[in-house]
């Protein structure tokens, strides 16, 4: 059984079985979870993640008072997920997508899971489907081609995202858009070109035979970021995280940092 620790900034975590929450997704957490805070609850509200990874979000969902399903088609994250929420009653996690979805949900997520898809248009359709009418969709991607590096293709990534084109896109899809913001600044620009360059010397000595693996790996591999973890979780690195939540939501409008996160409400 492994063991999952829970940070009280960064959440959950399993550092033995080798995955730790990455600087970029702790940012994008916190900016997920502020999201979440201001949805209105007039009661218990089903919520569906798509591509769930490594499960350590949907703990923070049952926090909040959401009954939690999620669905993880790579072996391992799917293995990994269901060991981050064991005992827990309010979330189940499923290999496949399963019957009686259709308008089930208030919630549908999806994080760093559009950019692996060839088509991202009939996705979204499909995640729509899955929502009640009037139901919300939260999602996370890439942000702008420009910043592409060998990390991008060690993931299995088709695309990143300008903004304009991924909001035209949840249009025409039947989406309303509430909110949009540009996250990451200035942490994750950091992390993103280390990581980048590491990236590129793995695939320089392996490079890449199957696009469906770099994608399933991508959602678990944590190698980089254990060996930094210990510094991360420390109080120094406690208070310079926080440091650069308080500046990222500064920025948020710009296109200052290296994803997107989309709010929009099912029309």
């Amino acid at each position: 059984m492994t063991a999952v620790e829970r940070h009280p900034v960064y959440g959950a975590s399993a550092p033995a079985a080798g995955w730790v929450p990455a600087p970029r997704y702790a940012l994008r957490r916190a900016r997920i979870l502020d999201l979440l805070s201001c949805l209105p609850r007039g009661r218990a509200l089903r919520a569906l993640e798509i591509g769930c990874g490594a499960g350590a979000l949907l703990s923070d969902l049952a926090r909040l008072g959401f009954s939690c399903t999620a669905v993880e088609t790579a072996p391992e994250a799917f293995e990994l997920a269901r060991e981050l929420n064991r005992g827990n009653p309010d979330v189940e996690i499923f290999p496949a997508p399963q019957p009686g979805w259709d308008e089930a949900f208030d919630l549908v997520l999806a994080f760093e899971v559009l950019e692996h898809l060839e088509d991202d248009a009939g996705a979204l359709r499909e995640w729509r489907s899955r929502l009640r009418p009037g139901g919300r969709l939260l999602i996370s991607v890439p942000a702008r081609e420009a910043r592409w590096t060998a990390t991008d293709d060690w993931a299995g990534h088709l695309r990143r995202y300008e903004r304009k084109d991924l909001l035209a896109l949840l249009d025409r899809c039947g989406f309303e858009v509430e909110r949009h913001e540009c996250y990451g600044f200035p942490l994750s620009n950091v992390t993103e070109t280390i990581r980048g360059w590491v990236h590129a010397r793995v695939l320089k000595r392996s490079a890449p035979k199957d696009a469906t693996a770099s994608t399933e790996r991508s959602g678990t591999d944590r190698g980089f970021e254990s060996r930094l973890y210990p510094l991360q979780a420390s109080w120094p690195g406690v208070k310079f995280f926080q440091a650069c939540c308080w500046l990222q939501e500064r920025v948020l409008d710009r296109e200052w940092g290296t994803g997107y996160l989309v709010l929009a409400r099912r029309r």
